[in-house]
């Protein structure tokens, strides 16, 4: 039986490969601002996505591109609030222009990490989802916070797992900072993705099986291998007849 799976990519973050990427993948997360990303950026890539028919996301950060939003900082929820839906209302106006919809939301580096565990966090960003009226989803992990609060609010979610990283015992991912956190291998990320799509199980850094439900996976596009092993993967799924859309 042919399964689908949805793949998606962190994409106009200065790398300049999204060209390459798009006819493998299924949604893009476009950053808006917050740790890269402008208009005219935005824009290339909103065209390249509508061109490839790839689902179109926003990707917001904490305001700090001088740390490409992978550290948190401090800020007022009211602040993060006004940041992130200034983000998103930017992405809004590419697409208008462009004649695209938003299909979603996900969160970039620190302020995804923190949603997982962190409440305040999780609920500023339920708040900006809630102050949408589009009916848009939310890309979270499984058994997260902000999961948790979204289906309490009745926000769609789409539950999401890394393609490219590692992950320890409790979910939460291997910190980059430590050299088994990445996932360069073609045939050791398809064996990690395969088995969460066959048997809801991620197999953690101690070789520990963790139960995982899974309905997007991401690949990091600042990956330097991120076009070698979209293309690998996407032979592989389909030899799996599971086809990716």
């Amino acid at each position: 039986m042919l399964q689908t799976i949805d793949i998606n990519v962190d994409v106009g973050e200065g790398v300049n490969n999204e060209a390459q990427l798009m006819p493998y993948i299924s949604s893009c997360n476009i950053a808006c601002g917050g740790h890269a990303g402008d208009l005219q950026t935005m824009r290339t890539v909103v065209k390249l996505a509508k061109q490839y028919d790839v689902k179109i996301g926003a990707h917001p950060s904490f305001p700090d591109k001088e740390n490409f939003g992978r550290l948190p900082i401090e800020i007022s929820s009211a602040g993060l609030f006004k940041s992130i839906r200034e983000q998103i209302n930017s992405l809004m106006t590419v697409l208008r222009d462009e004649n695209a919809a938003l299909h979603h939301i996900k969160p970039h580096g620190a302020l995804y990490n923190l949603a997982v565990t962190n409440t305040s966090i999780a609920t500023v960003i339920i708040e900006v989802m809630k102050s949408i009226s589009l009916p848009i989803k939310l890309y979270v992990p499984y058994k997260s916070v902000i999961a948790e609060l979204a289906i309490k609010e009745n926000i769609p979610i789409v539950y999401e797992a890394f393609a490219d990283r590692n992950y320890n015992d409790n979910l939460t991912l291997v910190s980059r900072n430590k050299k088994n956190a990445i996932i360069s291998d073609s045939e050791e990320l398809f064996n990690h993705i395969f088995r969460m799509i066959t048997q809801r199980k991620v197999k953690t850094i101690n070789g520990v099986e963790v139960k995982i439900i899974v309905d997007t996976f991401c690949i990091h596009g600042d990956n330097p291998k991120a076009v070698s092993l979209i293309k690998d993967l996407n032979k592989k799924l389909a030899q799996s007849h599971i086809n990716v859309k």
